[in-house]
């Protein structure tokens, strides 16, 4: 799974650590996915939308291939 995290914290001016405190994860969960290491909960997922404002899908997405 992909997803324009990086690029939301960047915006943000957040960085891991902080982003995992206010989604309730560890940094390296923030790390793993932003590695692609890792598919977050649909709960995490959540959390993090709603951190950036901004609906699931504008973050988390698959590309055609994975599906």
């Amino acid at each position: 799974m992909k997803s324009r995290l990086k690029e939301l914290r960047a915006r943000e001016g957040l960085n891991q650590t902080q982003l995992a405190k206010l989604a309730k994860v560890s940094r390296q969960t923030i790390s793993l996915i932003e590695r692609e290491e890792f598919v977050p909960s649909l709960l995490i997922a959540v959390r993090i939308a709603r951190i950036f404002e901004e609906p699931i899908e504008n973050i988390f997405f698959f590309e055609e291939d994975e599906l």
